[in-house]
């Protein structure tokens, strides 16, 4: 007799057709995982082995477009799914009416895993806990059609009390990497943590989810520069470390994110479930990926009705080669921009989900791309030691800091904004900087018709230090942009194509945001997870319309 694990998570759900959905389990041992449908719809699927743990994505068929069903898991024809002594409401499945006429994306990222039972949460309420006891208590509240988690799910650098004690009685801190994951089994500890959290884990068991990891999710500042990996791969442990990451984010994150369509042609998914045990595979294709950054492609894309998603891999895919640096690799920015006008006409709006902000504060914009120059060996050698050393210490690694990537995105942009099948909006939706704001994009000579704007929404459960608080308010202050302005001219770095305005924030606590895209109107809404009287809410703290529709 087996037992579930971790999950389940509903993690595709079908826009197209309204028939089909992902469930994505961990169960004890071998066995058959079945999702049972209240409307008769269903699915199984095998469990397939990854390092001695076992895994299945169930494809669940015959779902009626437009209706929401409870299910229930079963292993080996036991239920095991939901506990017969749970709080919570039925996990459902809901399916979006075909066609499609509105969609809710909420999103956000940076989450520590929250303390169990009743212990006190020094960094505040966690968002997602918060906005899963709305929902389990107020049936009728609105929910996210989708979840769209922005990187550093887990943390693999920075675990909990809790998992250090856990890592102490495994092996010696003493040795590298310390008190930080070393390897798979360890990546599998930190899943457990956060995803097995009660109010989460019914959470994602019943509003789909989309991922895509940050540094965190390895390591912070996680492909810094061309340097920085150098240094890494000298270390004893590092291998090891990031073979595990990339395994376990197929594994836990990366699997949900595909199409059944997309799993149907994918060939490491077809070899692991096709074998006994798949750990080989799956750390054969963790290499490649470490050694060739073409050779896996992590970005995805989706459509939700009259909205696309294009959630690009904004930290694997990097070119750190330091006279080419580049976010994304030649075939990759290849991919993304045959994605993004494909059938132009077809979509209402563009979300771009990158971890990192596109539109930085002006004056961090600036200090990024002055460092970048810097470091490529604009004012010398020296100079040059000097823009490195400052990218690691203050984190200088976003798309301001690959200035390339930064004007090819915003060329891009223009153009898919542009013309009479040009969507209504493009939203840049982002996280990492652990605040929330709203910035608005505007070209000096002309410019998209399309409403442009980046959207940052950070964390959903972590601190946010005074000094970060400070050092952000300044990067959008008057003063901040003169400085910029003057570190660009020492770094002799050219004025960027497209400029920006806050036009929202910064906000700063635990936080969601949450799109509503209905015909060619978008309104945004940010909710703050807020203590009053003892108990957790999801407080609006900002609502506001991005485009009319008309």
């Amino acid at each position: 007799m087996t037992g579930l694990r971790l999950g389940p998570l509903l993690r595709y759900v079908d826009w197209d057709a309204g028939g089909t959905a992902t469930v994505w389990v961990e169960t004890e041992r071998p066995c058959t995982a079945e999702v049972r449908c209240e409307d008769g719809a269903r699915g199984t699927s095998r469990t397939f082995q990854v390092a001695g743990h076992h895994y299945a994505l169930i494809l669940v068929t015959g779902l009626t477009p437009g209706t929401s069903t409870a299910y229930e898991v079963l292993l080996d024809d036991r239920r095991v799914w939901p506990p017969e002594d749970s709080p919570f409401p039925p996990s459902t499945i809901r399916t979006p009416e075909v066609p499609a006429t509105a969609v809710r994306v909420s999103f956000g990222s940076c989450r520590w895993a929250a303390p169990g039972g009743h212990e006190h949460d020094p960094v505040g309420p966690d968002a997602l806990d918060t906005l899963a006891t709305r929902l389990a208590t107020a049936p009728e509240a609105a929910r996210p059609d989708v979840l769209l988690l922005v990187g550093d799910q887990v943390y693999a650098d920075e675990p909990s009390q809790e998992t250090r004690d856990w890592l102490a009685e495994r092996r010696d801190l003493e040795q590298p990497p310390g008190a930080e994951v070393a390897d798979y089994e360890e990546y599998t500890h930190l899943y457990d943590e956060s995803w097995r959290d009660p109010e989460v884990r019914w959470l994602l068991s019943t509003v789909p989810s989309c991922m895509v990891f940050d540094d965190h999710d390895v390591i912070d500042d996680w492909n810094t520069s061309g340097a920085w990996l150098a240094e890494m791969r000298e270390t004893p442990w590092w291998q090891e470390r990031l073979l595990s990451g990339l395994m376990s984010y197929w594994v836990y994150q990366h699997l949900g994110n595909l199409s059944p369509a997309e799993l149907e042609s994918d060939k490491l998914y077809a070899a692991v479930r096709a074998e006994s045990d798949g750990t080989a595979q799956v750390r054969a294709f963790a290499a490649e990926a470490d050694r060739d950054a073409t050779a896996v492609r992590w970005s995805y894309r989706r459509d939700f009705g009259r909205t696309r998603l294009l959630m690009v891999d904004s930290r694997a895919a990097r070119v750190l080669d330091e006279q080419n640096r580049s976010m994304l690799d030649p075939d990759e920015e290849r991919w993304v921009r045959e994605q993004a006008l494909e059938q132009r006409g077809s979509y209402d709006h563009l979300l771009i989900g990158t971890s990192l902000p596109w539109l930085l504060p002006p004056a961090i914009h600036d200090v990024e791309g002055w460092a970048s120059a810097l470091s490529g060996g604009e004012r010398g050698a020296r100079w040059a030691k000097f823009g490195e050393w400052l990218r690691r210490a203050a984190d200088l690694e976003h798309w301001a800091a690959f200035p390339h990537s930064f004007e090819t995105m915003a060329s891009l942009i223009a153009e898919v904004g542009s013309g009479p099948e040009a969507p209504a909006s493009v939203c840049v939706l982002s996280g990492d900087v652990h605040h929330a704001y709203v910035a608005q994009a505007a070209w000096p000579h002309g410019g998209p018709d399309a409403r442009v704007v980046q959207l940052t929404c950070s964390p959903v459960h972590n601190s946010v230090p005074a000094s970060m608080k400070i050092g952000f308010r300044f990067g959008w202050s008057g003063l901040g942009r003169g400085i910029g302005r003057a570190l660009k001219r020492h770094g002799r770095t050219p004025l960027a194509s497209v400029n920006w305005r806050k036009t929202g924030g910064p906000w700063f606590g635990n936080q969601l945001m949450t799109l509503t895209l209905r015909g060619r109107r978008a309104d945004l809404a940010l909710e703050q997870a807020q203590d009053r009287e003892g108990s957790a809410e999801l407080v609006t703290v900002d609502t506001r319309t991005l485009t009319s529709g008309a």
